[in-house]
């Protein structure tokens, strides 16, 4: 019988094996890394930046903040022009912040209280766009609400202006706290000016 070990892994009996394990490369963060969370603050920021602009501005055949109010009565909110402001004012804000990467986790914060809230409202309406209800279902921001909850817990990578501040170098403790705040702040919102 041979000498030589037929498998990595250690013998019964406290024996070492005659063979080492291999090496692993350590898991590092990469630039494809970075440039995939520049894409996802790009999409997500993006999109918010130009809801913002139309609750604002009316840009793009957006309501405007008198029509976005008169939606927010439809909702049963109260003080809804005050609403209408700070909501359109958070999207367009925040979703610059996030684009550029700028506070990032506290940005995509703000916008993730607003998918909450947009979500609780439309949930009756249904999940898929394609269902019977069609535009009133909640597909879409779901899908917005967990990338704003993504991009707070992953922070903005290395590509943005927040490179190098405390919240870049430890993204998960700020990205939790950040986190626990949005969804706060949506619930509060829904529950208390309804």
């Amino acid at each position: 019988m041979s000498d030589q070990a037929t498998s990595i892994f250690p013998t019964v009996g406290g024996a070492s094996p005659t063979t080492a394990r291999p090496e692993r490369r350590p898991l590092v963060w990469n630039g494809g890394t970075d440039f995939g969370l520049v894409l996802l603050r790009f999409a997500v920021g993006g999109v918010f930046f130009a809801h913002g602009a139309q609750k604002i501005f009316g840009l793009w055949g957006g309501p405007g903040v008198a029509g976005f109010a008169r939606a927010l009565d439809g909702f049963g909110f109260t003080n809804t022009t005050l609403l209408s402001w700070v909501t359109g004012i958070t999207e367009l804000v925040a979703g610059a912040f996030v684009v550029l990467g700028v506070a990032t986790p506290l940005a995509a914060a703000g916008l993730l209280a607003i998918m909450v809230n947009t979500v609780l409202l439309k949930a009756p309406n249904g999940f898929f766009m394609g269902g019977p209800t069609g535009a009133g279902a909640v597909e879409f921001d779901v899908v917005l609400g967990l990338a704003a909850a993504a991009i707070v817990l992953t922070g903005p990578g290395r590509i943005a202006l927040d490179n190098g501040r405390t919240w870049h170098r430890r993204p998960a403790a700020w990205g939790v706290l950040c986190l626990v705040i949005g969804v706060t702040a949506g619930l509060l919102v829904f529950f208390l000016l309804r």
